[in-house]
């Protein structure tokens, strides 16, 4: 798993939802939906994938995710964010296609339509429908069960759906046009939400076949009620006609969670999150925002205004805009949604804190614990760096309550030894930190086994102080296998997290070990080649190297006194290193 994203994975809720990768400029580069978004966001970064999802994966620098109430909610909203942002890696999903509909259209004599375009001067459409396959199945059914025309163009004669009974045949018979009525107020009850009689009668009249054995209509009919179901599930996502905000909030004892759904043309198009500190009540937090998100912040007003609860009527009054607490419907039922994403905006930084912790005051806790010491809140750790002996240095990197604490870092020039002598370089440098230092750390940690370890404890005792230290045992990879304390081997779990700090220190002194050595070494190169220029003595070459990174690095060499050839000759060496 990609260990930059592990964490921020392990929040991700079990739920439904719609997920969008971004890259490292923040922009969306792929949206996605899934019935499981901690499962489906997860399996990116785990396995092999194919060359397309391969190269996306290495591009991803960040992601966020919207919760939905189910997985066809998460579905829509996904074509629609598609639609929005046109993400490079989503372009099978970006063409004209469209969502099917079902069109019940307004001529004298109505037809029931599947279609994907819409033209609403042909009657009232229903949809879209994500399941394209229940939605033509629901159509053709309904045509079944209701005596609509069915022909395109009314022909001179009847057809066969006339003679099974599945047409009234305007084409041969005087049809009057409110005698369609009762058939469009069933087909409309079902499509557009008011289905639960309609559905209830028609399994009645299921039951009603199946007792008189007529076994195809039965099943004709338990097929059309399946589809049904399918096709006529709420859509939160679709199907708003005026352009709304939505703001929901959840409160803890420490933060106030806030997210705005935008529902613009019918559709919800972005989602905002916003999180403070809970100092006070946390509901007033929540008026306040809502009031300057408009009055401060310069968002343009919607047509409706929807909070979750409390004062609307004050709020009304200062954005001089009417406000709206949902009671029921739609509306409610989406506010359900933005309160719930809130929540789990809380939990994930619950969830987040609670892996930090473990990862480090918690890795801390249990490492001292296993070396039975007191809470080890101060960590140092060293490192030695040279090639063969060349411009040898050492590193030391402070780690407090688990975490990097930079500005305790110190690097050493190692000046009383030569060649490679690891015991020495680290009675040197360990000898040198701790001389005058007023504080000891709680543990010092050694990158090397029962030598490093015992020269440290020598040049402790020599200066008179007490601290443990503890070593890391390499095998022959150079990873670490074992902990050496107190003249023994110590092995751990290399998933625990008190094994990944350890791996970590391991790591970050490791790192500035070298990029010290690197800087180091360059330093003594370019040093030993300025000593080749006559007439340039130790005194110069100092000041020569303290102007080195200059933006006028060649005329502040004319300050020095400098000769034109010698100014060349050492322009030379700075061009080619």
């Amino acid at each position: 798993m990609n260990e930059k994203f592990k964490d921020k994975l392990a929040t991700i809720p079990a739920k439904p939802g719609c997920y969008q990768m971004k890259d490292k400029d923040g922009v969306i580069i792929y949206v996605g939906k899934a019935k499981n978004l901690h499962n489906r966001v997860s399996s990116y970064f785990i396995g092999s994938h194919d060359y397309k999802t391969t190269k996306m994966v290495s591009l991803i620098d960040d992601f966020e995710y919207i919760i939905t109430s189910s997985e066809l909610e998460a579905f829509i909203l996904e074509n629609n964010l598609i639609k929005k942002y046109d993400p490079k890696y989503n372009i099978l999903a970006t063409d004209d296609k469209t969502y099917p509909y079902i069109c019940l259209t307004n001529e004298v004599h109505p037809r029931l339509i599947y279609t994907r375009s819409v033209n609403k001067k042909l009657g009232k459409y229903y949809g879209p429908y994500p399941n394209a396959y229940s939605c033509k199945m629901v159509c053709e059914k309904l045509n079944k069960l209701y005596p609509l025309r069915k022909c395109r163009n009314i022909p001179k004669k009847e057809c066969l759906y006339y003679h099974l009974h599945q047409c009234l045949a305007p084409c041969i018979n005087k049809i009057d046009a409110n005698a369609y009525e009762e058939y469009k107020q069933h087909i409309d009850n079902l499509l557009s939400g008011k289905a639960k009689d309609e559905i209830n009668y028609l399994t009645n009249q299921m039951n009603k076949a199946s007792e008189e054995l007529d076994f195809e209509k039965a099943i004709e009919l338990r097929n059309l009620i399946e589809d049904l179901k399918v096709v006529i599930q709420k859509q939160n996502m679709e199907g708003y006609l005026e352009d709304s905000d939505i703001f929901g909030y959840y409160l803890n004892e420490e933060f106030v969670s806030i997210q705005v759904f935008h529902l613009r043309e019918g559709k919800i198009l972005e989602r905002n999150g916003y999180l403070y500190d809970r100092i006070g009540d946390g509901k007033e937090i929540f008026y306040d925002f809502v009031v300057k998100f408009y009055l401060d912040l310069n968002n343009p007003f919607p047509k409706n205004i929807y909070i979750l609860d409390g004062e609307a009527d004050e709020i009304a009054s200062l954005i001089k805009h009417s406000v709206i607490i949902p009671k029921k419907g739609k509306y409610k039922e989406l506010m359900n949604l933005v309160c719930e994403n809130a929540k789990n905006k809380i939990e994930e930084i619950i969830k987040k804190r609670d892996i930090d912790y473990k990862k480090s005051g918690g890795a801390v806790e249990e490492l001292s614990n296993l070396l039975d010491l007191p809470y080890l809140k101060v960590i140092e750790a060293f490192d030695n760096s040279n090639i063969n002996g060349a411009s040898p240095v050492s590193a030391m990197v402070a780690f407090v309550d688990g975490k990097k604490a930079p500005k305790l870092y110190r690097r050493f020039k190692v000046k009383t030894v030569e060649g490679a002598n690891d015991a020495a370089t680290m009675f040197e440098v360990v000898s040198r930190r701790y001389k005058d230092l007023e504080n000891n750390p709680n543990l010092i940690i050694m990158d090397g086994g029962e030598i490093q370890v015992n020269s440290c404890l020598n040049a402790l005792n020599q200066l008179g102080r007490s601290i443990p230290v503890l070593g890391l045992v390499k095998d022959d990879k150079h990873q670490t296998r074992a902990l050496y304390y107190e003249g023994k081997e110590i092995v751990i779990d290399k998933n625990s997290y008190t094994f990944k700090l350890l791996y970590e220190i391991q790591e970050e002194v490791h790192r500035y070990a070298i990029s010290y050595f690197h800087s180091a070494h360059t330093k003594n190169m370019i040093y030993s080649k300025l000593e080749s220029i006559k007439g340039i003595g130790k005194v110069k070459r100092e000041k020569i190297l303290y102007l080195v990174g200059s933006n006028t690095f060649k005329e502040d060499l004319k300050s020095l006194h400098l000769s034109d050839e010698q100014i060349e000759e050492i322009d030379k060496i700075f061009k080619n290193r």
